[in-house]
C-alpha cells in the first residue's frame, strides 16, 4: 500500500479516490507534534494500517527533529506498546 504524505498528514485513497486511511499531526507547539487523528477503513481493518500509519507518522516527526505526543486514542496505545 502507498501512503500519500502531506506536511501534517499521511494517507491513502482507494480506486474511487476516497481517502480509506489517514493519520494527522499538526504542530500543537514549536517542534512538538500531536497525533490527533487515525482513521482506517473498515475494508483495511485487522491489516496492520494504523500502525502502519502511526510508524509512518513517528518517522516524519523523527525527521523534522520534532517530539511526537498523541491525543488519538490508537497512537497512545501504539506510542505506549512501543516505549513499555
Amino acid at each position: 500500500m502507498e501512503f500519500i504524505h502531506e506536511t501534517n498528514r499521511i494517507y491513502t485513497k482507494d480506486e474511487a479516490g476516497n481517502v480509506i486511511a489517514e493519520i494527522t499531526f499538526p504542530q500543537t507547539a514549536p517542534g512538538v507534534y500531536t497525533i490527533d487523528h487515525t482513521l482506517v477503513d473498515p475494508c483495511l481493518q485487522g491489516q496492520g494500517i494504523a500502525g502502519q500509519l502511526v510508524q509512518a507518522a513517528v518517522e516524519e516527526i523523527g525527521r523534522r527533529g520534532g517530539k511526537v505526543e498523541a491525543t488519538c486514542s490508537y497512537a497512545v496505545r501504539w506510542l505506549e506498546k512501543q516505549q513499555g
